[in-house]
């Protein structure tokens, strides 16, 4: 059978008559016909035991393949199945590669037809295989690279092929659900930093994982297939293709070039992410021509996975603060002044190698200087950006603001980025320069002085003044007496110690009591702002930190407990784009949450105050706070309901960054706490329909109000203007639609020159605010979703006419 299929694979490859999705379509049928092979049949109660030499294995019929144990460097031995005929005797699976056996263990294939492996170091027992059937005969490693339980009938009950790790081979398939791992280095085969997965959707694509999880981040290579992928076929002339249910070929992942008889062939995913198609040449002179006796690569996804990753989690492709530099494949390295973190794993990214510039020195050009990059950015970084400036004006602003590793410039604009650095790339194509911060010379710098150090150097000058005035009785007298004066009058300038704040266990929330608060805001004295939840003070605790400090009203009467356990899920939130809670008070009738402080005050008074923010900056608005609403929905330990997205719940720090405030606080209220209608929750024109037709309330209801919240940020204008020129232009989301649907936004831009000039990218978001307030919920989009389409990740179609948006107004 194996001829036949060889001169028919051989007479088509000569016949050009044949268009290539006829070609391959007939060669998918071939895949389906049985291939006969004498398998050399593994008894059961048969074992190996893992030794030196790698000479402990099950061999294929032609020796080809092998199934046992291989030495991993002097790290442990692993159960895998591997090219046997060639000196790199490559793996193309595994079964335990995160955790490698020692010398003497085991592998049975039991008189229960099961594949036990047994560690000789700690006698722990893993099930490798299983048939669920119970009619397992023998296990038998076949000349594909397939290893087997079959029955007395020889139908496979169990094969490796539907369990790959890294590599897929010819005659294998892959199906819906089936996910491939990256090996974590060249030699560790753990589930690495990324994955290949066909998914139910019917979806191909290439992730980054949220390491040391294996659960998808970023993708970075799609096959754009949702709804129609069935199956990935790697069929025996060495194309791959992805085919919809019905066979017919949706995506060709690779071409078949070079004839099948005299190569070997794998794909796999390698531990730098890239998905590679390697040929190997049987023997040295074979009719193809000489081939170097080594694996050599075809064809490989994507083209340049350094640019291909650009995601605001994650180290991209490289790791934090690293770059990475695409020659053929690609390579990581550090920037000057920065080493890696581990020389073993370069993936692991890059640490500064000197001491980071702290926000208690004033810095100066004779301490830094700036290591010049040509083409050199890393992505999703940036906190700040300035537009028009110079470079010097440029340099200038990172070297007075603390929190700046380096900046990028180009043709004016001047982005700021902090630590850790992400998606680091070499890109002759970007045009844009890296200024790197770096001290000059570590070893001679002088720390700033600590009470410890000013202490001791009070010590010193009383030491040597009693050596001094020794000479005389009546000088150690007064010395004495000064010394007794000094160090008094130094405590008692001194404040008085407080005692540490009380921090409850697993919370890691501050408990203030209701007099420290009292005495930090003197009083509550200084209004910052009014809500639906309480009144928000601004005050200063015993360290001098600035904090917000908002009283609670109408709080459900629920046990200390069950009001603690509440603010514990809020505590363990941690997210760029939300505001950090740093404790609270509950005592007696006080119920106080203390935030950090946010010096730019909320985004309602940023959008509707008398000069217009920029559109670069309104656009990191939007995207920041779609990322914090990301992170409630889908991210954080406990799933949380926001309930009252709009202007004023979302506040600015230093920087301008978005930072979601109030979340988690309407199981807090009671009940009929509202400022619109007995059971609702939110603020009037921000809410959904679903709070007035008795629908459940789910994350969808936040999605409406952002998309809301987003038609004000785009436009710079609130959701219902009472003063409009006419009735139409009332109501924002009306109008808003209107004028997109006329192809006239335009007319909602007036003054608005910078979003003019980018039409297309205000559009899109338009077009995404459209489908957020779509009045069914299940039409809107997730949290996720809405950031991967402003992102520009995923593509956004023609929004459906909302309906109707007035029912949340009047």
């Amino acid at each position: 059978m194996i001829s036949i299929l060889h001169i028919i694979t051989q007479r088509l490859s000569r016949t050009m008559a044949f268009a290539l999705p006829h070609l391959l379509c007939f060669l998918v049928f071939l895949q389906q016909l049985p291939i006969f092979t004498t398998a050399q049949n593994i008894s059961l109660g048969t074992s190996l035991t893992a030794k030196p030499g790698n000479s402990s294995f099950w061999a294929s019929p032609s020796g080809e393949f092998a199934f046992g144990f291989q030495e991993i460097g002097n790290h442990g031995f692993l159960l895998a199945i591997w090219f046997n005929k060639i000196a790199e005797r490559t793996i193309v699976w595994s079964a335990n590669g995160n955790s490698l056996v020692q010398k003497g263990s085991r592998v049975q294939l039991t008189s229960e037809g099961k594949i036990m492996l047994n560690d000789a170091a700690s006698g722990k027992q893993t099930l490798i295989a299983d048939s669920t059937a119970n009619e397992v005969a023998y296990a038998a490693m076949l000349d594909t690279g397939n290893f087997v339980l079959a029955n007395k009938n020889s139908a496979n009950l169990w094969q490796s092929f539907d369990h790959p790790t890294n590599t897929i081979l010819p005659t294998q398939t892959l199906y819906q659900g089936t996910t491939l791992f990256a090996p974590y280095t060249a030699s560790n085969y753990s589930k690495g930093r990324f994955m290949f997965t066909l998914e139910a959707g019917g979806n191909l694509l290439l992730y980054t994982t949220h390491f040391p999880l294996d659960t998808a981040n970023a993708a970075y290579w799609s096959s754009e297939t949702e709804g129609t992928g069935f199956q990935v076929v790697f069929n025996q002339s060495g194309s791959i293709f992805l085919t919809s249910r019905n066979g017919s070929i949706l995506t060709v992942v690779v071409n078949n070039t070079v004839p099948l008889p005299g190569f070997y062939r794998r794909t796999t995913i390698d531990y730098d992410g890239v998905l590679r198609y390697y040929i190997y040449p049987k023997s040295s002179n074979s009719s193809e021509g000489v081939w170097q006796m080594a694996w050599s690569t075809l064809s490989f996804i994507p083209s340049n996975i350094c640019v291909n990753i650009s995601y605001y989690k994650g180290g991209g492709a490289c790791g934090f603060n690293s770059l990475c530099r695409n020659d053929q494949k690609p390579s990581c390295q550090c920037p000057n002044g920065y080493v890696f973190v581990d020389p073993d794993d370069v993936m692991r990214g890059c640490k500064q190698n000197f001491r980071p510039q702290s926000c208690d020195e004033v810095p100066s050009m004779e301490e830094f200087y700036f290591e010049e990059m040509q083409n050199t950015d890393w992505k999703e970084s940036e906190y700040e950006k300035y537009t028009p400036v110079t470079e010097d004006w440029c340099r200038q602003a990172c070297l007075a603001d603390c929190f700046c590793a380096l900046a990028n410039f180009r043709n004016g604009d001047c982005w700021l980025k902090g630590m850790p650095l992400r998606n680091g790339r070499i890109d002759p194509s970007s045009g844009v320069k890296a200024l790197i911060k770096i001290r000059r010379d570590n070893s001679t710098l002088k720390l700033p002085h600590s009470p410890h150090s000013r202490t001791k150097r009070n010590s010193t000058l009383l030491l040597v003044g009693s050596v001094l005035l020794s000479s005389s009785g009546f000088l150690n007298f007064l010395l004495v007496l000064i010394t007794y004066l000094v160090v008094s009058g130094t405590y008692r300038r001194r404040p008085n110690m407080i005692q540490p704040y009380t921090v409850l266990p697993g919370m890691n929330l501050i408990c203030f009591s209701y007099e420290e608060l009292n005495k930090a805001t003197i009083g509550f004295k200084e209004e910052l702002g009014r809500g639906a939840f309480g009144t928000v003070f601004r005050g200063v605790l015993v360290s001098e930190k600035c904090v917000a400090v908002k009283r609670l009203n109408n709080m459900v009467k629920e046990s200390e407990l069950e009001f603690k356990a509440e603010l514990s899920a809020i505590g363990r939130t941690n997210h760029r784009n939300l505001v950090q809670l740093l404790g609270f008070c509950n005592e007696g009738q006080h119920r106080i949450l203390v935030y950090e402080f946010m010096s730019n005050g909320s985004l309602a008074s940023f959008l509707f105050g008398k000069s217009r923010p920029n559109w670069y900056r309104r656009k990191e608005i939007a995207l920041g706070t779609a990322r914090g609403l990301l992170y409630l929905h889908e991210e954080c330990s406990n799933q949380i309901i926001h309930c009252d997205i709009k202007p004023q719940n979302i506040l600015l720090d230093d920087s301008f960054t978005a930072r979601i405030s109030d979340f988690g606080l309407a199981k807090l209220l009671k009940t009929d706490q509202t400022r619109t209608t007995t059971g609702i929750r939110g603020t009037k024109g921000y809410v959904a329909p679903e709070w007035f037709k008795n629908m459940p309330i789910t994350t969808k209801v936040d999605v409406y109000s952002y998309g809301i919240l987003l038609l004000e940020i785009i436009f710079c204008r609130k959701y219902f203007e009472a003063e409009a020129e006419n009735e139409q232009q009332m109501i924002l989301a009306d109008w808003a639609y209107d004028c997109y649907a006329e192809k006239k936004l335009q007319l909602l831009l007036e003054n608005d020159d910078e979003a003019m000039h980018d039409i297309d990218k205000m559009e899109k978001y338009v077009m995404i605010a459209l489908w957020c307030i779509q009045e069914d919920p299940s039409l809107r989009p997730t949290a996720k979703k809405l950031a991967l389409m402003l992102e520009g990740t995923l593509q956004v179609s023609v929004p459906p006419d909302p309906s109707s948006f007035t029912s949340s107004i009047v």
